[in-house]
């Protein structure tokens, strides 16, 4: 009996505690709570659990110490308002003013942050000055081949003259010019012996007929063309 009276006592004791944590918690804060919010909020401080928190906020509302609304299936707690006093214009000013001045050092915070965080990762982006020594390096050894290279041009004997580089311009501007000649009479000929071609296949009697035209065999009809015009025009180039 002893024993159970004693578990009885602790219980009580501290179902006693968490009324008086939850009211003072409740009177500090001075805002609505739900069940969880407190629970959330006091229990790695106090270790209350969730079932004790619940039991102490309904028997603090029915005790009146706290008020108690219902948001469908939400309960919501929130202290009496009138144990708080009444506040007087000038005090309520004065919070206001207070509270200007905080979202202000607040507002200045935040940009300051936001700055520091962009050098931040300005910083992170650029290169480190080891990073830099190595890049100097390379680009040195980089303009140390490029000047060598250069004077290796510059030592050579086989340049080109002006006049003999404008001489092989203009010979390759004859060679171009000469060329598309060359290819105009080549399509000419051709569309010339494939109509021919079809005349001969298609009007035979226009041949036999008359005594002054007489069709001609075609064996290679661009073979005299070739081998007379294009093939000698070859060596040239």
């Amino acid at each position: 009996m002893s024993g159970g009276g004693r578990v009885g006592e602790a219980s009580a004791g501290s179902r006693e505690g968490a009324h008086t944590i939850l009211l003072r918690y409740l009177q500090e804060q001075n805002r609505p709570h739900s069940a969880q919010d407190a629970f959330g909020n006091l229990q790695k401080e106090h270790g209350l659990g969730k079932t004790a928190v619940v039991k102490a906020l309904e028997q603090l509302a029915q005790q009146g110490k706290i008020k108690e609304k219902v948001y469908g299936k939400q309960k919501i707690y929130f202290p009496d308002q009138d144990g708080f006093g009444i506040v007087s214009d000038l005090e309520l000013k004065g919070l206001d003013n207070e509270i200007s001045e905080l979202s202000c050092k607040v507002q200045t915070l935040q940009q300051n942050c936001h700055h520091m965080e962009s050098e931040l990762k300005e910083l992170k982006n650029s290169m480190t000055t080891p990073e830099m020594v190595k890049e100097i390096e390379e680009l040195q050894k980089d303009c140390a081949n490029y000047k060598e290279k250069l004077e290796r041009i510059k030592s050579a004997a086989n340049h080109v003259s002006p006049e003999e580089k404008e001489k092989v311009y203009s010979e390759r501007k004859l060679y171009c010019r000469e060329w598309q000649r060359r290819k105009r009479m080549v399509r000419w000929l051709l569309n010339n012996i494939k109509w021919k071609e079809i005349v001969l296949h298609c009007f035979p009697s226009l041949f036999s007929t008359s005594p002054n035209i007489t069709p001609e065999p075609v064996t290679d009809p661009g073979s005299s063309f070739f081998s007379n015009v294009l093939l000698p025009a070859r060596g040239r180039f």
